[in-house]
């Protein structure tokens, strides 16, 4: 045998990869970027379409159980104008995306697995998406996507970390920060393909894309079932009783929620671009440009954007830190993230007291740096749960830290309300001090969150 067929023979038996990480990491990123195009091509277009058509006399009267869930909604929140109405369903929609998660890992762990739960999740976003396209069927559209993110979500994030050993902190950052690569591709495609659909043919057009996305997402998912971790056998572990947590194990759970917590305050300044961030580009911004007039929704996808193209420089940053001692851990990271998200709101500050048509500067600067600020804490709490947790009750607390999420866009809807209230200065001002009050906090909180996770 020559050496040549020696070399041939040891390549075909070696593993291929995926940029040097497992192969089943391909299917997991590509699977969350197109249910990431589909909803965030939904969502670049959803607080516009409610609050230029769906909510409107003509439209909204044919809303199937409307009357009774408008009424629930002002019996907590309180009366609501068109656009606090529209802010305020973003915000419970956006929110309870983020809250079933939680409860799709508990069903995973005990009942059906990851696998057929996130293959289920995704048909049922499939159909989600599908409903969206028709105003009667617009609640039934919103269960059916809350539902179904509930089961996919948490779950596939778990089984990114599944791929590494317990050990393999530095793989599971590389392998969450891919993984977010993953979102931010599909985050940044959707709003555009969706937005130019809504404004050339009409909110169903967009709406009707999204969930022929999803229906890829879950061909992708399918196909690479094979390279994905085995689920453990339900029944054995349903039956095999599992080791109670120690006073150690409570501790870092402890030191999970605080850090949670913390992060919820940025999440409210970041997604508020979502929402109001859409209403105040369409009001206030000047969008014509050579006689074309771009669609609001496409500054959703600066943001992502802005977060795929920095990952290369932020290794190369954090790599030449690390070398002389100086990359901040990850509470330190959470915090740089938050106070740059203050730095974006303040952007928007200075804009509008700089002038009532605002340029189209202001947004797309406050976008990229929202997405090297995602960067900075989203990723870096997805690895430390995954890292820190204990195996128990690893999959519930990766489903529980998008909690953080379901509070934060409740509250981010709950604030829309004041916009009209409001100018425009004092709406995003008052979004960089809760930002700043993130990153307060996460300085402060760092010696005791450190011993309780048990990090250096």
């Amino acid at each position: 045998m020559t050496a040549e067929t020696v070399e041939s023979a040891e390549a075909a038996a070696r593993p291929r990869t995926f940029f040097g990480e497992p192969r089943a990491l391909a299917f997991l990123s590509f699977t969350e970027a197109w249910e990431r195009f589909s909803y965030y091509g939904m969502t670049a277009i959803l607080v516009l379409y409610m609050s230029q058509q769906l909510l409107l006399p003509g439209h909204v009267e044919h809303i199937a159980g409307f009357p009774g869930f408008r009424a629930a909604i002002e019996s907590v929140f309180g009366p609501k104008t068109t656009i606090g109405l529209a802010a305020q369903i973003m915000g419970l929609y956006t929110g309870f995306i983020y809250f079933t998660p939680v409860l799709g890992g508990w069903i995973a762990d005990r009942w059906l697995g990851r696998r057929l739960a996130v293959v289920i999740g995704a048909i049922l976003m499939s159909a989600g998406h599908l409903a969206m396209a028709f105003d009667q069927s617009f609640l039934l559209a919103l269960a059916l996507l809350i539902t179904g993110c509930g089961l996919l979500k948490g779950n596939i994030s778990t089984q990114v970390g599944e791929l590494y050993a317990e050990n393999d902190g530095e793989g599971r950052t590389r392998a969450f920060a891919i993984f977010s690569i993953g979102i931010n591709v599909g985050a940044v495609v959707g709003p555009l393909t969706c937005g130019l659909l809504a404004q050339l043919y009409g909110w169903h057009a967009g709406f009707g894309l999204a969930g022929v996305l999803m229906l890829i997402g879950l061909a992708t998912y399918v196909a690479g079932l094979r390279y994905l971790p085995d689920d453990r056998n339900r029944r054995a572990a349903k039956d095999q009783p599992k080791d109670p947590l120690t006073a150690a194990d409570w501790r870092i759970v402890l030191g999970i929620a605080l850090v949670s917590f913390i992060t919820i305050f940025q999440s409210i300044a970041y997604y508020q671009n979502t929402t109001i961030g859409l209403v105040w580009i369409d009001q206030k911004v000047d969008l014509d440009l050579l006689g074309f007039h771009f669609p609001a929704a496409w500054f959703n996808s600066i943001d992502p954007l802005a977060s795929i193209v920095a990952v290369p420089p932020l290794f190369a940053l954090w790599k030449w830190q690390a070398k002389r001692g100086r990359e901040p851990g990850d509470l330190g990271k959470i915090a740089v993230g938050a106070w740059m998200a203050a730095a974006a709101n303040l952007l928007l500050v200075a804009a509008c007291l700089a002038s009532d048509r605002v340029s189209a500067i202001a947004p797309v600067i406050y976008d990229i740096i929202l997405g090297v600020a995602f960067l900075y804490y989203w990723p870096t709490l997805l690895a430390l749960v995954s890292r820190a947790a204990p195996p128990q009750i690893k999959a519930t607390l990766m489903g529980a830290i998008f909690l953080t999420l379901f509070v934060s866009n409740l509250t981010l809807g709950w604030l829309g309300q004041f916009y009209e209230q409001m100018t425009p200065a004092a709406f995003w001002a008052m979004h960089a001090l809760i930002a700043a009050t993130g990153g307060a906090l996460a300085i402060l909180l760092r010696r005791p969150l450190k011993h309780l996770l048990g990090i250096e």
